[in-house]
């Protein structure tokens, strides 16, 4: 039962927070939660540990057929890990941020349920369990993107919920039709389609797989059901942003990756009108997001724009169906996590500091938040994919895979975009950098105060920027990892 204490742990003494009265020891209320989120990521340190069950753990059965199962696998085992990294760096954030905000009791009830819940996700076993937690996910996701209450926070929350559940429903619809035509919903590397039921109804099966990519696709802010994502980040707290825009939008691709890989099959997807037509949206939105991100002027939207942009990048990479293309997703999910995380985390620490929330406030910020803006500065250059950043070696993978995937014009299509969004990046962030560090002439140096954020929320800031630079110097490792998973999701379903 060890696979499950990491999700009721969080999920109980989030549920704790919620029924108890108003905490009046604001300390106690922030100790508590630490010890419920550093416990928890010991829980999922300790079932990484652990020889995994084969056969997984079923907690009941739905029905005779669709048990309720949780199974480790290496896919889950990065997503996990990379929720867990940034979960607890978010929690530790949120402890001086969140003392100017209202709820804080609120708030971090639904912090804990959340993080039991993606812990879940990433362990779900099969189609039916990962589904349940996917629309748990949603529903506790949203009271993080409404908490102040503000009516622009509850038109986000309400248009948050209404694309999530439109996703949710088409990939329900693929749920029915995969019942039907494969040998099981267990996610089984290589896919579990039954060929003898498929046989003259590939066309059928084609329709429900390109469904359930573009309802999945919705959390991971894929054109044309991407506009909940600029609209619902910037408006939530800023370290329910970060987990937001580093953390839930994760969740769709790991359900493009169960989709894809662990239920059709990478063959039976492979040059069809599927995969380009999946292409073809994938680079619309790419170019989009970026060039979006480039006219904003409001910081955090600029950064969630920027997240529909960057998340595409790593459908490119499971779209092609290509294993250097796919170990460029992996490698990017992690990258993205840490350094997305770390700019959002570091637009807050300049508003909670200083109230600015817009780019062309920032003028010598540098001179009062050096410190922050240079981890800025640091996670720019990963996002923009400058070497020896984590950016660098994903994207260089990503452009690979695709040159060698084969697909027409995508092919090649596919890196000329990825070279045109580096460029609109480095448009959109890198003058913050050098107007905050070289503001001009003009600039009154006398009037600087020097503003860094308190040490708990400077921290994790500093942590997650060391991480998205280190996975770029230090990559083998992570590599060697993501390659065994990609060998194993690209080769042939087995008959089961």
């Amino acid at each position: 039962m060890t696979v499950l204490l990491p999700i009721v742990i969080p999920v109980l003494a989030g549920l704790i927070l919620l029924v108890t009265p108003q905490w009046k020891n604001r300390r106690a209320l922030c100790g508590y939660t630490a010890v419920a989120l550093v416990l928890t990521g010991l829980l999922v340190v300790a079932v990484l540990c652990a020889t995994p069950t084969a056969s997984g753990i079923i907690l009941f059965h739905l029905t005779n057929t669709l048990p309720v199962l949780f199974k480790l696998d290496n896919t889950g085992r990065i997503f996990v890990s990379i929720v867990t990294i940034v979960w607890i760096a978010c929690g530790m954030y949120a402890f001086v941020y969140m003392k100017h905000e209202e709820n804080e009791k609120r708030y971090f009830g639904f912090y804990l349920i959340l993080y039991g819940v993606l812990v879940g996700l990433d362990f779900a076993g099969n189609l039916i369990t990962f589904y349940i937690f996917y629309e748990l996910m949603t529903l506790i996701s949203m009271p993080l993107v409404l908490h102040n209450g503000s009516r622009e926070a509850i038109m986000a929350g309400l248009k948050y919920l209404f694309y999530s559940f439109c996703g949710a429903y088409m990939a329900l619809f693929g749920l029915y039709f995969l019942n039907r035509y494969a040998n099981t919903l267990t996610f089984h590397e290589g896919g579990v389609l039954d060929m003898n039921l498929v046989a003259g109804h590939e066309g059928l099966l084609l329709t429900v797989a390109f469904l359930m990519l573009l309802g999945f696709g919705v959390k991971a802010g894929m054109f044309p059901l991407h506009a909940w994502l600029p609209t619902a980040h910037p408006v939530a707290p800023a370290p329910a942003s970060a987990a937001l825009s580093g953390i839930i939008v994760k969740s769709g691709v790991l359900a493009v990756i169960r989709v894809v890989y662990y239920l059709f099959g990478a063959d039976f997807l492979r040059g069809t009108w599927v995969q380009r037509v999946w292409l073809t949206l994938i680079l619309i939105t790419v170019l989009m997001g970026s060039m979006l991100a480039y006219r904003e002027k409001v910081l955090k939207k600029r950064l969630a724009y920027s997240t529909v942009s960057q998340i595409s990048y790593i459908l490119l990479g499971l779209a092609m169906l290509q294993p250097d293309a796919l170990t460029g997703a992996f490698l990017h999910t992690a990258v993205h996590a840490f350094m997305k995380s770390a700019l959002f985390l570091t637009a807050g620490a300049i508003i909670f500091q200083t109230g600015r929330t817009r780019v062309d406030e920032l003028t010598g910020i540098g001179r009062e938040m050096p410190v922050t803006l240079w981890c800025f500065t640091f996670a720019s250059l990963a996002l923009i994919g400058i070497p020896p950043a984590g950016g660098f070696i994903s994207k260089w993978y990503l452009a690979v895979g695709s040159m060698r995937s084969g697909v027409a014009v995508f092919g090649f299509l596919g890196p000329v975009i990825l070279l045109i969004s580096a460029l609109l990046t480095a448009g959109y962030v890198l003058p913050i950098t050098i107007k905050g560090f070289l503001p001009g002439e003009a600039y009154d140096d006398s009037a600087a105060v020097k503003k860094e954020p308190p040490l708990l929320m400077l921290l994790p800031i500093v942590a997650l920027t060391v991480l998205a630079v280190l996975i770029g110097m230090f990559p083998n490792g992570f590599l060697d990892f993501i390659r065994t998973v990609t060998e194993a999701v690209l080769q042939k379903g087995a008959a089961l």
